[in-house]
């Protein structure tokens, strides 16, 4: 039988990314979105659930389904917004708590309710999306970098609570991700420091000693390689990939 595979913000990006490669190695493909369009454009044999990542009646839900289904051998909790762009002093509460929400509630939950599809098995493998925000101050990005710290000590958390039921957790930190929602954080980002987008871009880029961005493809393939046997005393840890980030404030 397949290993069965749950990637939350699975229709697009970098979810979706991951939820090819897991299918590439032969998974059976679950995914989770808020984007109804974008569900509908996966492909046709994966298991789709329209569902709020931070509502718990919508993750209950879905892994009920996924226990009646057979159960969980990997879970990717990827599902995460940028938050709002500002100082410190103009980020609003509301603003704030939605970003915490989504990142942070989003992880507590698909942990939640796979812990102990995956106690039962006595095994499996929790991926949790965090973010160099989540390693790093980050200026003008407080929402964001709160909560992607705190998905790494929720990380440290499982790995040594659930380490003696064979589960193993881990966070992986992408950099700057080519894509969509990266343009919005740099057009944002551009704005709030009074810079140009190619500026902010090449900021980022020449943060890190490789000098370039990374692609959706670089964290879909760490995602695979934790969830395989090849990493399976691998847990607790923190792994970036991001071209290696030497200067995480991305000025120039």
């Amino acid at each position: 039988m397949n290993r069965r595979v749950l990637v939350t913000a699975g229709a697009s990006g970098v979810g979706c990314a991951m939820a090819q490669a897991f299918d590439a190695a032969g998974y059976e493909v679950w995914v989770t979105d808020i984007d109804q369009a974008a569900l509908s454009s996966v492909p046709g044999h994966w298991t789709t659930h329209s569902a709020n990542a931070s509502d718990e009646a919508d993750m209950r839900g879905v892994f009920d389904a996924v226990s009646e289904a057979g159960g969980l051998d990997t879970l990717c909790a990827n599902a995460g917004i940028a938050g709002p762009t500002d100082a410190i002093e103009d980020i609003d509460l509301t603003a704030w708590r939605a970003c915490i929400a989504v990142n942070l509630d989003g992880a507590f939950l698909a942990a939640k309710y796979a812990a102990p599809l995956m106690k039962s098995a006595r095994s499996g493998s929790i991926i949790l999306t965090s973010s160099t925000a989540g390693q790093y101050g980050y200026p003008f990005r407080a929402p964001y970098a709160s909560a992607k710290w705190a998905v790494i000590g929720l990380m440290k958390t499982l790995a040594m609570e659930l380490g003696p039921h064979g589960i193993r957790a881990n966070a992986i930190c992408p950099g700057a991700v080519e894509g969509p929602r990266m343009e919005g954080v740099l057009a944002r980002e551009a704005e709030a420091k009074g810079m140009s987008r190619e500026a902010v871009y090449q900021g980022y880029a020449s943060g890190t000693s490789m000098g370039r961005f990374v692609e959706a493809q670089d964290i879909a393939n760490m995602a695979v390689f934790l969830a395989s046997d090849a990493a399976r005393l691998v847990s607790g840890q923190v792994i970036a990939v991001d071209g290696h980030t030497v200067n995480p404030d991305p000025k120039l």
